[in-house]
């Protein structure tokens, strides 16, 4: 044990040395290149002449330099070190890589300030140009380490916790560092790295077969966003937001899958996953909402075996169900205390065998339990094949369209495409020829 725990410490001290030593590099080298630039432009709105300076915020501002290197050495295992570290060295590398690409410039000029305050921000400007603006390190970081820091403070120490993060993320405007544009761009690209290494160890991973289709419609979409955001300014420019959501989304089609979202085996989303993709969210759960508003919520399939939309914590309790199968990778399910199964999938595109197989014995399990709903985002697709398949895989029916005209007399808008037909077909074939077993 203590060799091993030596060993950690060194560990510890050389990524504490490497991150240092490339921050300070990097951010300089940053610095200095755009410095040397003509016409620097700076972007900032009217109401931001009458944000205060607040010198005393310094404080709190400097103060996520000692968090930063105390984060490092409090970790407990290689995993967690790695894990915060990456996320650092991401969050370095991005907003290094966006001050180069997109300079920009804090624009108004602060006054002389004398004392140990004035030293303070004598310092801070010794190394700190008003350049590198948006994202914003300091908030960017500062995400990483707030979240780091969550999971070792309870109740009170929690709170207070909570306090001196919210004073640095206001210094970044009180000590006149940031303009506000930086920090929501600071918040985005810091939740992008907690999701790029999650705790769980869950890291998006490649996955086949490659979505082109819905890969170039959400990039289309994104690249509308950005287009809207850059031509009308001001305000359109939380459009960004929903251009970056999106392109996530087009990743998540073209390489990582349903996992790429991330949705945990509650039916929910960890807060930096639901900040990074929140507009996309919104916008997919007032679709599922106004698809399905002249229809029923979920309907009576078989044997207790209801299928239905993506439920609220409202429609939960007053179904009483005892269990749910969630086939929907981008949109949670309400507070739910029964038993709870997630088959992530993603939206527009079909169950592969396996994934009906594990759906159809899951249903069945369940359904002896008492009242079950199958559910997707609109409850007409994804957890539709998931029924069909169950009706298949207990011989409910005599065949795949009896199957499918079974959950059709139930809930008329289901929607079977022929490429999904296929994969039922096959995955029939394989259970009677006895290659798919229990």
């Amino acid at each position: 044990m203590p060799k091993l725990f030596n060993r950690l410490n060194v560990y510890k001290c050389v990524w504490l040395a490497g991150l240092s030593l490339f921050f300070f590099a990097s951010y300089n080298f940053a610095n200095w290149l755009t410095s040397q630039r003509q016409d620097v432009p700076s972007l900032f709105f009217s109401w931001e002449h009458s944000i205060p300076l607040w010198p005393w915020t310094i404080v709190p501002y400097w103060s996520i330099d000692l968090m930063y290197g105390l984060a490092i050495l409090l970790t407990s295992s290689w995993q967690s070190l790695k894990t915060l570290g990456l996320r650092l060295l991401t969050a370095q590398m991005v907003c290094i890589i966006c001050f180069l690409l997109f300079p920009l410039k804090f624009y108004f000029d602060r006054p002389v300030l004398n004392g140990f305050l004035g030293l303070l921000f004598d310092i801070l400007m010794g190394f700190d140009k008003p350049f590198n603006q948006a994202p914003s390190l300091h908030i960017t970081l500062l995400v990483i380490l707030w979240q780091f820091y969550a999971q070792y403070f309870r109740r009170l120490g929690r709170y207070i916790l909570h306090f001196w993060c919210f004073l640095i993320a206001l210094s970044v405007l009180t000590t006149w560092q940031h303009h506000f544009f930086d920090i929501p761009t600071g918040l985005w690209v810091g939740c992008l790295c907690i999701w790029l290494w999650p705790d769980n160890r869950l890291t998006p991973s490649i996955y086949r077969p490659l979505n082109y289709h819905w890969t170039i419609v959400y990039l289309v979409l994104s690249l509308l966003s950005l287009t809207m955001a850059i031509y009308l300014s001001g305000w359109a420019l939380w459009l960004l937001w929903l251009a970056g959501a999106l392109v996530l989304v087009a990743v998540n089609y073209l390489f990582f899958g349903a996992s790429g979202f991330q949705k945990q085996q509650n039916g929910r989303f960890k807060l930096a996953v639901n900040l990074l993709y929140l507009p996309y969210f919104i916008i997919m759960w007032l679709n599922s909402r106004i698809w399905t508003i002249r229809h029923q919520a979920d309907d009576l399939i078989a044997d207790d075996v209801y299928l239905g939309r993506i439920p609220s914590t409202s429609a939960l309790n007053q179904h009483h169900f005892i269990s749910v199968v969630d086939l929907c990778a981008e949109l949670p399910i309400g507070h739910f205390k029964g038993t709870y199964t997630l088959i992530p999938v993603l939206d527009m595109t079909p169950l592969s065998q396996k994934e009906c197989q594990q759906a159809a014995q899951i249903i069945e399990q369940y359904r002896q339990q008492g009242k079950l709903l199958v559910c997707c985002g609109l409850g007409y697709s994804r957890s539709a094949t998931a029924v069909v398949a169950w009706l298949l895989w207990t011989k409910k029916v005599n065949n795949l369209q009896q199957a499918i005209n079974k959950v059709k007399k139930h809930r008329h808008s289901i929607v079977i495409s022929n490429q999904q037909q296929l994969i039922l077909a096959n995955w029939l074939a394989n259970i009677k020829d006895g290659t798919t077993t229990c």
